[in-house]
């Protein structure tokens, strides 16, 4: 393009010179010029078509696939967020669900002391009842064996006197020397 301007501002001779000289050298190296010409407007014409029907889908399917990778990329680091996000949280549920089950088991073991000594307690309180019933026992048991020791002591006391006296007492008599053995055995 810059090469015909100047031909054209130059001289007709010159022109007519210089294109006598490339047809010769076209025709020593068996260029054939009209089919030259139809080869470069063929080659043109499946450069357009090429161009429009290949060339723009497939950079229009490059932008696309571009596209979709970017959005890809940018989903990853959000997912990546929302994964680190969920990664903390589920660690403090974790920490929370560990504090509150140490606090449940501190409780229970408080609880289990607690209820430990309440029992060691109750179970004290009965033994203690236990003894209370038993020296009530033991008191009313030798109230019954010192009552049956006296007399069991004042019919001993009348037999033998009556064996050793030789006489029949009374009544009055046997009453009088029981009385008189049950004051001598309690004091």
């Amino acid at each position: 393009m810059i090469i015909a301007p100047i031909l054209a501002a130059a001289d007709d001779g010159l022109f007519q010179s210089l294109l006598e000289s490339a047809r010769q050298t076209g025709e020593q190296f068996g260029v054939n010029w009209p089919l030259f010409l139809s080869n470069v407007i063929s080659f043109l014409l499946v450069c357009a078509a090429l161009h429009h029907f290949a060339y723009k889908p497939i950079l229009l399917a490059l932008e696309m696939r571009r596209q979709r990778i970017a959005e890809s990329l940018e989903n990853a680091e959000k997912i990546k967020a929302q994964l680190a996000d969920a990664e903390a949280k589920h660690a403090e549920i974790l920490e929370r669900a560990n504090g509150e089950a140490q606090k449940m088991i501190n409780e229970a073991r408080a609880s289990a002391d607690a209820l430990g000594q309440a029992r060691q307690q109750q179970a004290i309180a009965e033994a203690e009842g236990i003894i209370a019933q038993a020296r009530e026992a033991i008191v009313l048991e030798r109230e019954r064996m010192l009552t049956d020791l006296r007399r069991e002591v004042a019919r001993l006391v009348v037999d033998t006197t009556v064996k050793v006296t030789g006489k029949v007492l009374t009544t009055e008599d046997q009453r009088r020397l029981s009385e008189e053995a049950a004051r001598e055995i309690a004091a």
